[in-house]
C-alpha cells in the first residue's frame, strides 16, 4: 500500500462510487483501477490529471500528503484545484489567520500548497477580517513602505487575475521573486506590472507564469514603535 492508494481509496469512498464508475470516468479498465487501489502500480500523468480533477483533490496531494489525517470537509479548496488545510476557528467561530514568520517564508515557495506545512503555521484570530481566506506575511526591506521590519501584511486570497485593481496594494508570491508586496498598475497580456511605494525602485513586469498566489492588503501588524 502507499499514500496514494490509500487517499484514492478514502476519496472513491467519501463519493460513493465503486470501483467500475471510477474507472468508466478515467476511461480505463476496473482491473487497472484496482492496481492503482491495492498499491501495484502508479497511473500515468495523463490518468493523474483526470483523478485529480474528478477528486478536486492537487495531484501533489493525492501523492504525497496522508489526506486520511485531515477531514476533507474541513479542507479550503481554492482555484486550480488546490486545497489549503486546515481551517481553524477560534471559541467565538472566527477563522484563524496563519502568520509567516520571517523564518517560515525562507520554505513557503515549497510549502505553500503542502498541508503539513500550513497547519503548521502560528495563528491569529481578527474578528472584523470576514468574507475571504487570510494570511499574514512578513516586511522585510526598504521596497515596502510604509511598512518596516517587524511588520506583517494580512491580506485576502484573490482567486483570479481579473480581480486586480489598478493602485491596490498586494502582495504576491512568485517564483522568482518570493514574497513581496507591490502596487498593481496594470496588466498586459502575459505579465502584470507592478511597483514599489518606495520611488527609488522602477516598476516592473510579473509574467502571469511566475505567480503562484495573490492576497490584496486587508491589514497589518506594526511593530510597537511603528
Amino acid at each position: 500500500m502507499s499514500i496514494f492508494s490509500d487517499n484514492i481509496r478514502l476519496l472513491r469512498g467519501k463519493q460513493g462510487k465503486t470501483q467500475r464508475e471510477i474507472a468508466e470516468h478515467l476511461q480505463i479498465t476496473r482491473s487497472r483501477y484496482i492496481s492503482y487501489e491495492n498499491g501495484r502500480s502508479r497511473p500515468p500523468i495523463d490518468v493523474l490529471i483526470t483523478m485529480s480533477k474528478f477528486f478536486h483533490v492537487s495531484i501533489d496531494l493525492l501523492l504525497s500528503v496522508d489526506i486520511t489525517k485531515y477531514p476533507l470537509e474541513d479542507m479550503l479548496k481554492l482555484p486550480d484545484n488546490r486545497i489549503v488545510l486546515p481551517i481553524v476557528v477560534d471559541q467565538a467561530g472566527n477563522e484563524s489567520i496563519e502568520i509567516v514568520s520571517q523564518k517560515a517564508s525562507m520554505g513557503y515557495l515549497a510549502g505553500y500548497s503542502d498541508p503539513g506545512y500550513i497547519e503548521g503555521l502560528q495563528r491569529i484570530s481578527f474578528p472584523f477580517l470576514k468574507n475571504g481566506k487570510f494570511r499574514a506575511f512578513p516586511a522585510d526591506g526598504d521596497s515596502m513602505p510604509p511598512f518596516k521590519d517587524g511588520s506583517f501584511i494580512i491580506g485576502k486570497y484573490v482567486e483570479s487575475i481579473s480581480e486586480l485593481k489598478e493602485e491596490k496594494t498586494y502582495v504576491f508570491v512568485t517564483s522568482n521573486d518570493g514574497i513581496t508586496y507591490k502596487r498593481f498598475k496594470g496588466k498586459k497580456e502575459y505579465s502584470i506590472t507592478v511597483a514599489a511605494d518606495n520611488s527609488f525602485y522602477d516598476p516592473y513586469d510579473i509574467p502571469l507564469e511566475d505567480i503562484l498566489e495573490i492576497w490584496q492588503y486587508a491589514s497589518g501588524i506594526f511593530p510597537e514603535d511603528f
